[in-house]
């Protein structure tokens, strides 16, 4: 039985959804200074190139062509100002992160959050003051289910 217009349209979202490593780096700078032109975005980038890798040290037309392709995947909308592109998210910094978290979340544990917790803890390590984070959160959580 083949899948309902809605269905194929949600599916279709979520691919769109994905980032790449580049776009996310990208999406970063959106959100801290949107609107913005791709050069302000490539400046950004440049600035920020000693503390990380990627396509900070790239050109403007490698920036800009991603961003465009990042509008057309639907991440970014692009408003003309008389000859100048400014570029705006259209999606939240934590619509993106929820929905890259559930995609790992279901990939590396079924979906499940307690063995991925399990996982770090054991496997990752956390510290003190973490831990003291993690039951303050908890603490939390249990009072606003009450």
């Amino acid at each position: 039985m083949s899948d309902s217009v809605e269905e194929q349209k949600i599916r279709k979202n979520e691919r769109k959804i994905e980032m790449t490593e580049v776009e996310w780096e990208i999406m970063r700078i959106i959100w801290d200074i949107e609107p913005c032109s791709a050069g302000a975005v490539q400046e950004e980038l440049a600035r920020r190139r000693m503390s990380s890798e990627g396509i900070s040290g790239k050109a403007y037309s490698t920036v800009k062509t991603t961003m465009d392709r990042m509008a057309e995947k639907g991440f970014l909308q692009i408003e003309k100002v008389r000859n100048l592109q400014l570029f705006k998210s259209c999606i939240s910094e934590v619509d993106a992160k929820q929905r890259e978290f559930r995609k790992m979340l279901k990939r590396a544990f079924n979906g499940a959050l307690t063995p991925m917790m399990q996982f770090l803890i054991e496997h990752e390590g956390i510290s003190t003051d973490e831990a003291s984070q993690l039951r303050e959160l908890v603490r939390k959580s249990e009072e606003k289910a009450k």
